[in-house]
């Protein structure tokens, strides 16, 4: 019997449970007029700094591993933000762009590629019983969400960054 579709069924449930079990206010993704500075070396912060700095909610995404109820205001917003860049929004460096970015159905903000390769790490994530390779920050180490490979969607790289955009900043680009 193959036990995977019903692993993926618990570990959505699950999901969905602890998130909706926090606080039930609902979250946005930060936005900014201006691209912030990059940071210029690794941002090393104690828990309690990041308690400080960060939303909640950044705080269970990036720090904690968390992750955002799928098609929450956070997807919406996404749906409908124009041209822009993506940053982490613990440490402010640049991850994404819209120009990557797709609409993959699946509740959470998704992009088929870094805009910035070298702020990206990727690493294999065991939890929840199943193997997924987890996305982070490279600067500050936080966790952003998961990348999928060979799911079907006609993106350049065959890959879906399924990122928590509550973890993320918007920026949205100038018009000249």
């Amino acid at each position: 019997m193959n036990r995977f579709p019903i692993l993926a069924a618990l570990f959505i449930s699950l999901s969905f449970v602890a998130c909706s079990s926090k606080d039930s206010s609902t979250h946005s993704m930060e936005t900014l007029p201006d691209t912030p500075a990059a940071p210029t070396g690794k941002v090393v912060k104690t828990d309690a700094e990041w308690k400080q700095e960060l939303t909640p909610e950044q705080y269970r995404i990036l720090r904690q591993s968390g992750t955002e109820r799928p098609n929450g205001e956070v997807y919406s917003e996404f749906k409908h933000q124009g041209k822009g860049s993506y940053h982490c929004a613990g440490c402010k460096a640049l991850l994404f762009s819209s120009d990557h970015k797709f609409d993959s159905g699946c509740g959470w903000p998704s992009f088929y590629d870094p805009a910035k390769a070298e702020n990206v790490t990727l690493k294999r994530d065991v939890s929840m019983g199943m193997t997924r390779i987890e996305v982070n920050c490279a600067i500050c180490g936080g966790h952003l969400g998961h990348v999928f490979e060979g799911e079907g969607y006609a993106t350049p790289t065959d890959q879906r960054y399924c990122i928590n955009g509550g973890g993320l900043i918007f920026v949205p680009a100038k018009t000249p």
